[in-house]
């Protein structure tokens, strides 16, 4: 197949590396020094022996999408900040039968997508890994997840659909941890009943998990966040599977207490933070239901003012 890989970060150049060293035909869309690495160095994937391993693939690097042209695969991996000005750029890689896969934070990005591609081409996805870039040209894989769960959202059905199968095999071939489901909606909002409050705790209190976690009332309310935003997707007709708040307080008490959200790291370092795709999509979305989501709100107000970085 031939893919277009939107964002040549942690995730998407990641899993665009894999894509290629497994034989598929891969383009990426960066810019800046990541770019200018790409094309003179290759892109550098440093990975443990146990997970991928270390290597390098050499791939075309545009900076316009318009210059690769229609693909069978795009996928979109820029942060979601982002969105307004990408969605667009879109359009001249999108063919009769193109997928648009999204890996992006969050709960609104195949919504948005739809509105400028319209709701066919439009698949969900999550995706579970831990990296970064550690130079230009250089992503630095830590652990060893690689996981990606994605499926239709548009029209679920109860098997999953022969496209969303027909990539999960040349993801499974690519060394990608696949699970490819019929309807991806109650697994984004699963992530997200995690995501949106670990992010907001973690960015507010400039802290990593073990803080927050380590200290009972935090932690209680940090439980209560959870128990907002579960309330919210609820509410919004979604079928999240019982129990997420005791797998969250299982899968938490787990992680390293040295766990930053990717939200705190580009706090810290004064870039843009996906505020409005995480914390601002649960307040307004609480206000559409009728829910109420105080928790939530106020951590809301203490990030939106970064949002735009520094």
């Amino acid at each position: 197949m031939k893919f277009a890989v939107i964002g040549a970060g942690a995730v998407g150049g990641f899993y665009g590396a894999l894509l290629s060293r497994s034989g598929q035909d891969v383009s990426f869309v960066a810019r800046g020094a990541h770019r200018e690495a790409m094309l003179s160095r290759g892109l550098q994937i440093l990975s443990a022996p146990e997970a991928v391993g270390d290597f390098t693939v050499r791939c075309p690097v545009e900076s316009d999408p318009a210059r690769i042209g229609n693909v069978d695969v795009v996928i979109v991996a820029v942060k979601t900040y982002a969105n307004a000005e990408t969605f667009p750029t879109l359009r001249p890689l999108i063919g009769p039968k193109t997928m648009v896969l999204t890996l992006q934070n969050g709960v609104d990005s195949a919504e948005e997508l739809a509105a400028v591609l319209g709701p066919g081409p439009v698949v969900g996805g999550a995706t579970y890994i831990a990296g970064g870039i550690e130079a230009p040209g250089v992503i630095r894989h830590n652990g060893t997840h690689r996981r990606i769960v994605f499926g239709e959202y548009f029209e679920p059905a109860a098997t999953r659909s022969e496209r969303v199968a027909a990539l999960a095999s040349i993801f499974s071939a690519a060394d990608i941890q696949t699970e490819a489901v019929p309807d991806i909606r109650p697994r984004l909002w699963e992530k997200f009943i995690y995501l949106a409050p670990m992010a907001a705790f973690t960015g507010a209190a400039r802290l990593p998990i073990g803080p927050i976690w380590g200290d009972e009332f935090i932690r209680e309310m940090f439980l209560s966040a959870v128990d907002e935003v579960e309330r919210v997707a609820r509410a919004s007709g979604i079928d999240v599977p019982a129990g997420v708040r005791h797998r969250i307080t299982e899968y938490t008490a787990g992680v390293p207490k040295t766990m930053r959200s990717s939200l705190l790291i580009d706090l810290s370092q004064g870039k843009k933070i996906e505020v409005e795709a995480l914390q601002g999509s649960v307040v307004r979305r609480g206000l559409a239901a009728g829910v109420p989501t105080p928790i939530m709100s106020a951590l809301y107000a203490v990030l939106k003012p970064h949002a735009v970085g520094q």
